[in-house]
């Protein structure tokens, strides 16, 4: 006979209905029951299959509508959507803003993490680049040039469109939205880690080095000239001068 402790269990936790319907429809789209772009069924077909109220349908697509998987508009059945890694990033936006206004740590160690990231990003960009990458890159730093004494929020934007340009050159979906959402975090917090006042020229020649070493495809160069470009930001972060 079993001891008693044996047969000590967790009570079997009961769930909501919609929780079930989303689970069903999740698992549908998942494995391709609907497809991408394709209509899910009305809410009064999905009521008679699953043996449910309007509520629970209402509840469960709403989720997935939340998480982007599917796309809600007045008057027609949803369509399953297709999210890209870029949708996903977007999806975290406000949750990052919001760790990052409440946790003044998670801006440093955001600094750190794009010190490992872009590093190992140029790499892949020298590995790959190709003439028209090449033209791309040239085209981005002329219009960073361009703003050098002009008009400073525009060299910032020149900036980051600098290292976004190399992630697209690694051919990478993932690493080209992980650039952007980590570069607009930083432009939102600490946009002096993307901008060292009264220094632009500085950061353009440490520019032009890495475009050098991406152009003769020289992995360790460019790996190089990143790391010494980021460590000039991040050693100067806490100053009001800092800049990347």
């Amino acid at each position: 006979m079993a001891k008693p402790d044996a047969m000590a269990v967790l009570p079997i936790a009961r769930r909501k209905l919609s929780d079930e319907v989303f689970d069903r429809l999740l698992k549908q789209i998942e494995t391709g029951g609907f497809a991408p772009d394709s209509q899910i069924p009305s809410e009064r077909e999905l009521m008679t299959a699953y043996g449910v109220g309007r509520p629970a349908i209402r509840e469960a697509m709403q989720r997935l509508e939340k998480l982007g998987l599917i796309a809600i508009t007045h008057g027609e059945r949803a369509r399953v959507v297709q999210p890209t890694v870029a949708d996903v990033i977007r999806q975290i936006d406000h949750a990052a803003r919001h760790v990052l206004a409440t946790q003044p740590e998670s801006l440093t160690q955001l600094q750190e993490a794009r010190v490992f990231f872009e590093i190992g990003m140029v790499r892949e960009a020298a590995k790959k680049a190709e003439a028209a990458d090449i033209t791309l890159l040239e085209a981005a730093l002329a219009r960073q040039a361009a703003h050098l004494t002009h008009d400073a929020g525009r060299f910032v934007v020149a900036d980051m469109e600098f290292h976004t340009t190399i992630a697209a050159v690694t051919r990478n979906a993932v690493l080209e939205a992980v650039s952007h959402g980590m570069l607009h975090w930083l432009s939102m917090f600490h946009a002096s880690a993307l901008h060292w006042k009264g220094h632009e020229h500085i950061t353009l020649e440490e520019h032009r080095l890495i475009l050098d070493a991406i152009i003769a495809h020289d992995e360790e160069a460019a790996a190089e000239a990143m790391r010494m470009h980021l460590q000039r930001s991040r050693l100067l972060f806490s100053s009001p001068q800092a800049g990347g």
